[in-house]
């Protein structure tokens, strides 16, 4: 039986992958900076029956994930597969957004999945057999505005993720990317929402783009199937976007130089509504 570990799965993507994993036969370690204020996961594992293990585990703090990977291999055994989900967003413009606000995003996107990462990869070298998936984002492959902190963050751990895979594949081990789109989570609502006034227009036009899109929302379940087969299926991939929109905004920047890509979110409102409109079919002009 696999044990897998997965970061962030109190809510959202990560709580629908450790759904996933489990009712796939799995042994599954939900790692969780608040168990108590989560109960959802345990109490849908109880209701099933399924191999669910909660543990305290802060990304942020180095004390919390070298002891909550200690209990686990004492208690269960080794880490076969270790999924970095946890991640949070501040959302505006680089002026507008605080240092503390920055540093918070990029201490638990990037640094806390590092620390899991040098945690469990000494055991799986050894072992010369394990699997780490990192959840990045399409934003870790396009960077706009309002979403500078965030975007940063996850181009470091897309970064990080390339040179891993290149050090530890001859140990046997994988190193795969997740890239999701615009997902049905309680972050991208948060996106969604307008915020105060700003000289820079971008923060409630992604706010926009993010509802328009929201309007045929992809859950999270999507996204935790899609893991658990990638987990399963070695294609010797490395990145794999993941929904429905994924592909496309890839593509659309790619096909874009980037003094293009600074033009389109430079635009002014009017200019900027009508060309996703015309890019996308979407009206999200507000009424």
């Amino acid at each position: 039986m696999t044990t897998v570990l997965i970061t962030g799965a109190s809510k959202g993507i990560g709580l629908a992958t450790a759904l996933a994993f489990a009712r796939s036969g799995h042994r599954v370690v939900a790692g969780m900076r608040n168990p108590a204020q989560a109960p959802e996961l345990g109490e849908i594992a109880a209701r099933e029956k399924l191999d669910v293990r909660i543990e305290t585990l802060d990304v942020d703090d180095d004390i919390s994930v070298n002891r909550a990977i200690e209990r686990i291999e004492r208690n269960i055994g080794a880490i076969d597969v270790l999924v970095n989900n946890a991640g949070i967003e501040r959302v505006g413009a680089i002026e507008d957004i605080s240092m503390d606000d920055i540093r918070a995003v990029m201490e638990t996107n990037y640094f806390g999945a590092l620390r899991c990462i040098k945690a469990v990869v000494p055991g799986m070298r050894q072992r010369r057999s394990g699997c780490i998936v990192n959840v990045t984002s399409i934003s870790g492959r396009l960077a706009g505005s309002p979403m500078g902190p965030y975007a940063a963050s996850k181009f470091a751990l897309e970064a990080v993720s390339e040179c891993l895979a290149q050090e530890v594949k001859p140990f046997n081990v994988r190193l795969v990317v997740v890239e999701p789109g615009i997902i049905d989570t309680a972050m991208a609502t948060r996106i969604s929402t307008d915020a105060a006034p700003s000289v820079y227009p971008n923060r409630n036009r992604m706010a926009a783009l993010f509802r328009g899109s929201l309007q045929q929302p992809t859950p999270a379940t999507l996204v935790a199937d899609r893991i658990v087969e990638i987990v399963v299926t070695d294609t010797g991939q490395l990145r794999h976007p993941v929904g429905p929109d994924a592909e496309p905004f890839l593509a659309w920047r790619q096909a874009m130089g980037d003094e293009a890509w600074v033009a389109w979110g430079a635009l002014d409102d009017d200019a900027w509504y009508a060309a996703v409109q015309a890019d996308f079919g979407m009206n999200l002009r507000p009424h």
